[in-house]
């Protein structure tokens, strides 16, 4: 995984994700992908690739929610879908439900994507990253 920063956008996995969302008009896109890690997670390990994109899914969920974390050029593309989504989004407490449980997930020992970030030197940066989110969404 090419990986730039501990942020949710910081990575080729969040960012493929993010340019197959511009072809979404609706929150079937951000429900599939939570369902998919979830569905993985209660399979066994959670794989480096799908626990990125749920963090992308949730980080999308959470700026429609009006939650949203660190704006730079890695989320450019995802706010400006966010700007033309968000003044037709209904909350679903579904989706927010499925986040945190993915949240948690992505923080277990099921792991694969944390595992990574563990061995690296930047884990207690992007856990840090990991649990603001978790934070914003229990807000």
């Amino acid at each position: 995984m090419g990986t730039w920063s501990t942020a949710v956008f910081g990575n080729d996995f969040a960012q493929d994700w993010a340019e197959d969302l511009q072809e979404s008009h609706d929150l079937y896109f951000i429900a599939d992908t939570l369902d998919n890690a979830l569905s993985a997670g209660e399979a066994g390990q959670l794989e480096a690739p799908f626990g990125a994109e749920a963090l992308a899914a949730v980080e999308t969920l959470a700026r429609l929610e009006g939650r949203a974390g660190l704006q730079d050029e890695d989320s450019e593309a995802v706010d400006e879908w966010v700007a033309a989504v968000q003044p037709k989004f209904k909350l679903r407490t579904d989706l927010h439900e499925k986040a945190l449980r993915v949240l948690e997930l992505v923080l277990s020992g099921r792991s694969e994507l944390r595992e990574l970030w563990q061995d690296s030197e930047h884990y207690e940066a992007w856990r840090a990253d990991v649990e603001a989110l978790r934070a914003r969404m229990q807000a």
